[in-house]
């Protein structure tokens, strides 16, 4: 639920602060007032597109932040995990437009993509606008409501997660398929190249050590004269090798060690000195030793590695991928003697999708058939008190090909007259009865709400007296179980809030604020009578405002 709306320079607001109840809050106030300015700051808060005007005229940017309590709101939890933006219990929606148009977006103080503040929106809170009602036309509205009510979104994510696979999976062997007649030609081609990478037998890294190889073979001379100058020098010339020298002032150091000890480290430091020379003396005769000139190698070295280079041109691959590039024909070549088994295998996985997936989907309709004929009885119900006596509704379930929403097209089918044919609902209901039927649908689905608010704007339009009565009624009841506001011009509605705001406009010449006031008991008192009617408000109409408030509180 939402617990704290903060909006600053946002149309005609400077400067307002809000803090929402559980249970139903009512909004009201004059034509023109600015009533629907919640709507749509949260609507911005939420994702909606950001746009100059929204900005107060004379400020460099609006914002508008809005703070929820999502300890019961499971959904909204994971999706803040899963991305690293979790924050206990709260989650901060933050949203700034500047006057270019310029907008930023932040959910718990980091800043992200609009479209991910719109995607965890929609499991914070679901907007209704006066026109809304229109989206129950849609035949995947109406699915999705089913869905909704009969508990299975789980369920139905699922069908449409077996349906992807198994599309890929008909999508693979499908594709297979038609390149099996290809397959003969790819195969001629791949023996073909198959036979000179073989007989060349070039091993994993035979190229490289070649390449060391060669460059050693080609500089053998220079190396065998490089390598004993620096023998002779370290260990067996004649006239004072660097051992001598290491010896000789490891001789004259040990003596003046004998006198103080403080040249220790030093004596350390050259014996081992010596000892390094003598190790790398070793290794240069066991070098010496192995190398060689020998031409003959080195011409079977370089015609090796020029046959390597040629393939790799022939192939179109770099030398150093030759043999990666042998090892990828051979297990294709593998694949191809055996694509007959493949095949079999692409078809069976196709076959074991479908089986999947028809048993998900044939669970989803069991599910849907038995829901469908319940909700459609709990809407009735909702519509005859909504003083549509005579109305009809059905659920119908169509069977159709298989696709990712199920075997089956949902669509509700409505009569508001008796002795009329039902027909789908696009075709007979007119705005007031979309208005009354979407209100009922949202009652009777209340119990398994996943959205922890919803907004109405003035769903109670087109409607007064007693039915108006009978929708605050419902919407009351909609806010035992979750958080509801609702913006009415209808006192019946008004009366019938756990709480009430009211909205109203201060003009001077020079500017236009908005304010919204929580009214207590008295202000309600006023503020219900105003909405009865009348130029001036009498005392049997405030009298006629308590008496309404005082029955709708003990409901």
């Amino acid at each position: 639920m939402i617990t704290h709306l903060s909006v600053r320079n946002f149309a005609t607001v400077e400067s307002l602060e809000l803090e929402p109840s559980k249970g139903l809050t009512v909004i009201s106030g004059e034509t023109g007032a600015g009533k629907s300015i919640i709507i749509d700051a949260l609507g911005l808060a939420l994702g909606e597109r950001a746009d100059a005007a929204a900005v107060r005229a004379g400020s460099e940017r609006a914002e508008v932040q809005a703070t929820f309590d999502i300890r019961d709101c499971p959904s909204a939890r994971q999706w803040l995990a899963e991305r690293e933006l979790d924050a206990d219990d709260d989650c901060i929606l933050r949203r700034t437009v500047r006057e270019d148009g310029r907008s930023r977006a932040y959910i718990n103080g980091s800043p992200v993509p609009v479209g991910e503040v719109r995607d965890l929106g929609d499991l914070l809170i679901s907007i209704h606008s006066q026109h809304e009602h229109q989206s129950l036309l849609k035949k995947e509205t109406q699915r999705d409501l089913l869905d909704s009510y009969a508990s299975a979104a789980a369920l139905a994510s699922d069908v449409r997660r077996q349906w992807r696979l198994w599309h890929q999976a008909n999508k693979a062997h499908a594709e297979a398929l038609a390149k099996a007649n290809e397959q003969g030609e790819r195969q001629d081609l791949l023996r073909f190249q198959l036979e000179e990478l073989d007989a060349f037998g070039l091993s994993e890294n035979e190229l490289s050590e070649l390449e060391t190889e060669q460059k050693r073979l080609g500089n053998a001379d220079s190396l065998i004269r490089l390598c004993q100058q620096s023998l002779a020098l370290l260990y067996e010339g004649e006239d004072g090798t660097i051992n001598d020298q290491l010896g000789q002032c490891s001789h004259w150091l040990a003596d003046a060690n004998a006198e103080d000890v403080a040249l220790n480290n030093v004596l350390s430091g050259v014996e081992s000195a010596r000892l390094q020379v003598e190790a790398a003396a070793d290794d240069l005769r066991h070098y010496l030793d192995k190398l060689e000139v020998d031409p003959e190698r080195l011409a079977f070295v370089e015609e090796r590695l020029g046959q390597a280079w040629s393939l790799a041109r022939k192939h179109r691959v770099r030398s150093e991928e030759l043999f990666a590039h042998h090892q990828r024909l051979l297990e294709e070549s593998g694949t191809l003697e055996h694509y007959d088994e493949h095949l079999a295998e692409l078809e069976a996985s196709a076959r074991k999708a479908q089986t999947a997936y028809e048993k998900s989907a044939r669970k989803l309709s069991d599910l849907r058939r038995k829901k469908a004929s319940e909700l459609a009885s709990g809407v009735l119900k909702h519509l005859k008190t909504l003083g549509m006596a005579g109305a009809r509704i059905e659920i119908a379930l169509q069977p159709c090909d298989a696709g990712a929403d199920g075997m089956e097209q949902i669509e509700f089918l409505f009569t508001a007259n008796p002795g009329q044919p039902l027909k789908p609902l696009a075709k007979v209901a007119s705005g007031g009865e979309l208005s009354r039927v979407s209100l009922a649908i949202q009652v009777i689905c209340a119990q398994t709400l996943t959205v922890p608010c919803l907004v109405f704007d003035e769903v109670d339009v087109g409607v007064g007296g007693g039915v108006a009565e009978i929708v605050g009624r419902l919407l009351r009841e909609l806010g035992e179980h979750a958080q509801v506001l609702c913006i009415t011009h209808q006192p019946q509605v008004a009366s019938l809030g756990h709480h009430h705001w009211h909205v109203l406009k201060q003009q001077s010449k020079t500017s236009t604020h908005t304010r919204i006031l929580s009214l207590d008991i008295d202000s309600r008192v006023k503020e219900v009578a105003r909405m009865l009617g009348g130029v001036e408000i009498t005392e049997s109409t405030l009298n006629h405002a308590k008496e309404m408030l005082q029955k709708s509180q003990a409901v």
